[in-house]
């Protein structure tokens, strides 16, 4: 069993557009074309995604896992937290107001 993170992240998860673009292109001598290329998608797809406007898809990730031998739940695991942070921020004081149920 894990311990539980009741404090909360005090910043916003790294984007996979961030993490694609200063850790594995540099690493692997990649360019935004090369990479497109290799997993058979638009370069305007890889573009958005590391500029930071566009998310990773289930099939992304297949893509990427596939391309950097890792899975895709590593791809998936990110996303979800950045977009988990997104909503947590959007909806902060709406969420505040809902009253947790006690058990019976």
């Amino acid at each position: 069993m894990g311990i539980p993170n009741t404090a909360g992240m005090k910043r916003r998860p790294t984007h996979l557009g961030e993490i694609l673009r200063e850790d594995f292109l540099p690493d692997y001598g990649l360019t935004v074309s090369s990479l497109a290329e290799a997993i058979g998608v638009s370069r305007q797809s890889i573009n958005e995604l590391l500029r930071e406007r566009r998310a990773v898809s289930p099939e992304m990730a297949l893509r990427l896992a596939r391309l950097f031998g890792n899975s895709p739940e590593f791809w998936l695991n990110a996303q979800r937290a950045v977009d988990l942070w997104d909503a947590a921020q959007a909806l902060k004081k709406e969420i505040a107001r809902i009253k947790p149920l006690d058990a019976p």
